[in-house]
């Protein structure tokens, strides 16, 4: 694990000398003391070599949420910074990664609300060949009228989310699951059936995120993998 300050944001690195494609990861404070158990995870779920760049995200809400949302935060900053976090990945971190690995397929992914970034990121650029959505928080205000007017410009979509996710009192994100449904039956006609995928996971929204975000991931690198390797 090498930590490093890239245009101002710290920046945690895994790598091998001979990547095949590049992850980029979302990750928040709690999931820095994770990160090097999730890179063996992934290493342990597909035989793609990888490197792995986390974005320390300072402030979740203000820094990933693609809008504003006062059921998830009121802080008037909160919704209107998106477009900065991607154009630090587009023009700072990826040309970073790109001289030191070479041009490899791009995976942006997450957990939770970074999830919910990247699948919105995925719809502003081409950048990213697949994206890694664990749990993603689709039941942000107006996300599903959003995905179903813009579809993603990735290759493939990987979406997962707990069983007992969309079992709370709380009702705004009790709608996870029917919303997931429902961008999952978008992405498999606006990429096809086998360009996306759904998988439920056993728990929470608490449960096991490190192994949520690996096995993602994983299924991404294969994906993308199988695509390096292939005449477009």
């Amino acid at each position: 694990m090498e930590r490093v300050l890239i245009d101002g944001k710290a920046c945690r690195i895994f790598g091998t000398d001979s990547p095949g494609c590049l992850l980029i990861q979302l990750a928040e404070r709690n999931e820095l003391p994770r990160l090097e158990a999730e890179a063996d995870r992934i290493a342990s779920l597909t035989a793609v070599p990888f490197a792995l760049a986390a974005v320390e995200v300072e402030n979740w809400l203000v820094d990933l949420m693609p809008w504003p949302d006062g059921n998830i935060s009121r802080d008037p900053e909160a919704g209107r910074h998106g477009q900065e976090m991607l154009d630090y990945i587009l023009l700072s971190l990826v040309p970073v990664l790109e001289k030191r690995f070479g041009i490899l397929p791009v995976i942006l992914g997450a957990y939770s609300l970074g999830a919910l970034f990247a699948l919105w990121a995925s719809a502003q650029t081409d950048r990213f060949s697949a994206i890694a959505a664990a749990s993603p928080s689709v039941w942000i205000r107006d996300w599903i009228p959003f995905a179903r007017k813009h579809v993603p410009l990735a290759d493939d979509v990987y979406l997962s989310l707990g069983d007992r996710e969309e079992l709370v009192k709380n009702q705004a994100i009790a709608r996870v699951g029917d919303c997931l449904r429902t961008q999952y039956s978008l992405l498999q006609e606006q990429l096809g059936v086998s360009h996306c995928t759904l998988v439920w996971e056993h728990g929470n929204h608490f449960s096991d995120s490190e192994g949520r975000v690996a096995r993602a991931f994983a299924w991404c690198a294969d994906r993308s993998g199988a695509i390096a390797m292939s005449p477009r």
